[in-house]
């Protein structure tokens, strides 16, 4: 039991991660229907900016503020400056993704290097004994994070003009522009919602898994199959995707063999688009394409 539980701990941190990553995927599809492949890219962007930070003096706190709205405004920029331009086309849109994930990378490259880059615990690194089962600190920060961020993100949603007008676009774009509300805008606030929220998540998990120029392409992937899992587009399913494949990795990784750890996404990504499609939760109830 003292393994299970073990196990358990280990996927609910990892699913935290994967879940926060998959809700950056769903900001930008809400509005636009496109698939933003650089979203793992933000994280990896989020947490190492924060390590150059650091590294020139900036305490903790004020450069993750930094470089949270840093990697926000870039992405609100490559809406403005490559998505826009490339026309209502769904799949220009995602091609250009792809383009961004790959320019990000080599600017990082350029930056910061090959090297993994280090970003010191929040708490200090001694781990927490609760049972048998060793936490590490970091992990209570990551679970606390992701908890807040997905309470803030539905309060956005629900209880300011601002979310409801992101809504109202999410479910029909042309009769929110009817009503004036202006669908440019909400896309630039998708991109911006995407790039902060996988910016928090490369940030927490850096202390605990090291982060370098293309950490994001896994990260990316595994947000996007907990998408998969989830319901594409709901902010609810992916965040509940995150947590199933988080736990399957845990499980399949203390139980079978150390190698499924990658293998166990694209394994559920196969078995989900064959018997399931829509996902467990299905689409955002807002969304109607």
């Amino acid at each position: 039991m003292t393994e299970f539980f073990q196990y358990l701990a280990s996927g609910l941190v990892t699913g935290c991660i994967y879940g926060l990553i998959a809700v950056g995927y769903t900001a930008v599809y809400n509005v636009t229907g496109v698939v933003n492949f650089a979203q793992g890219d933000a994280s990896m962007l989020g947490a190492l900016s924060t390590v150059g930070l650091i590294a020139l003096g900036v305490p903790l706190p004020a450069a993750i503020l930094v470089a949270v709205l840093f990697v926000g405004l870039v992405f609100v920029l490559v809406e403005r400056t490559a998505v826009r331009p490339a026309g209502a086309s769904v799949i220009r849109g995602i091609i250009v993704t792809i383009g961004v994930g790959v320019a990000l990378q080599g600017a990082a490259v350029i930056v910061w290097g090959t090297d993994a880059q280090p970003l010191p615990a929040f708490s200090g690194e001694v781990p927490i004994a609760l049972g048998g089962v060793t936490v590490p600190r970091q992990a209570f920060w990551i679970v606390g994070t992701t908890g807040a961020s997905m309470v803030a993100l539905y309060l956005f949603y629900t209880r300011t003009y601002l979310g409801k007008a992101y809504r109202a676009c999410a479910m029909d774009p042309f009769a929110a522009g009817l009503m004036g509300i202006p669908s440019g805008t909400m896309r630039g606030v998708g991109f911006l919602l995407s790039g902060t929220v996988g910016a928090i998540a490369g940030i927490i998990v850096a202390p605990v898994a090291l982060m370098q120029y293309d950490s994001g392409i896994f990260l990316g992937i595994k947000g996007f199959v907990a998408c998969i899992i989830g319901g594409f587009g709901n902010p609810i399913g992916a965040a509940l995707g995150g947590l199933v494949l988080g736990l399957l990795e845990a499980f399949a990784t203390g139980y079978v063999s150390s190698g499924l750890k990658n293998a166990i996404a694209f394994v559920v990504l196969l078995v989900f688009l064959f018997a399931r499609p829509g996902g467990l939760l299905g689409e955002f109830d807002t969304v109607k394409r």
